[in-house]
């Protein structure tokens, strides 16, 4: 099974890609919405914040409260590491079960699908990482139209996250995003069949090694 690491920052089209490779029979992790699925109430990973970060971080269910937990660590760098290294851990965890599972039901590629791929040392379970990218103006008008925000705050959004600069130097491949979706949709699929399959050719010169 080829494991593939899917990368890039808001408005970068990271998620275009995940559907993309879905329908051509990726088994996607999406580490964001196994996040969701570890944070239920009473779970390990949610005793273990509270332990960390106090009993206020918890709703009257039992539940993160997202939005105090994340004004915890919005300012304070070693309370965000400690918070990255404690929901890290579970959902390195999950995602090594979900890999093992999919590795047994002979599937042909998983995806894990993670912002923070690099940041999380997730990429040393995949066989080649890609990284999605776009100019940032054109990111900058994708955020505004889908978020509803200001380009002030879709510029600090862009501003907090890895640069396609940084990116350019971890990732294996990188596919630009800068043209219309059909392209892009090419460029995604093109890489998809040359790095399961061995075929495929890239369209539009979207594709950088």
């Amino acid at each position: 099974m080829t494991v593939i690491g899917l990368c890039g920052g808001s408005g970068s089209g990271k998620t275009t890609a995940s559907f993309v490779m879905a329908s051509l029979g990726a088994a996607v992790i999406d580490t964001d919405r196994v996040y969701r699925e570890i944070c239920v109430p009473g779970s390990p990973c949610v005793r273990e914040l509270a332990s960390s970060f106090g009993p206020d971080i918890l709703l009257p269910d039992g539940s993160l409260d997202r939005v105090k937990l994340g004004a915890l660590v919005f300012s304070d760098d070693m309370a965000r590491a400690e918070l990255n290294r404690i929901t890290h851990r579970y959902i390195a965890e999950e995602t090594k079960r979900l890999l093992a599972s999919y590795e047994a039901a002979e599937k042909a590629s998983a995806v894990i699908d993670a912002p923070l791929l690099f940041e999380s040392g997730f990429d040393a379970f995949c066989d080649i990482t890609v990284g999605v990218t776009a100019e940032e103006e054109t990111r900058i008008a994708r955020i505004t139209a889908r978020d509803g925000i200001s380009r002030e705050m879709a510029a600090a959004r862009i501003a907090s996250q890895l640069s396609d600069l940084e990116l350019r130097r971890r990732c294996d491949r990188i596919i630009e995003n800068n043209g219309d979706q059909a392209r892009f949709i090419s460029d995604v699929r093109s890489f998809y069949m040359s790095a399961v399959f061995g075929g495929g050719t890239v369209g539009g010169g979207g594709i950088v090694e």
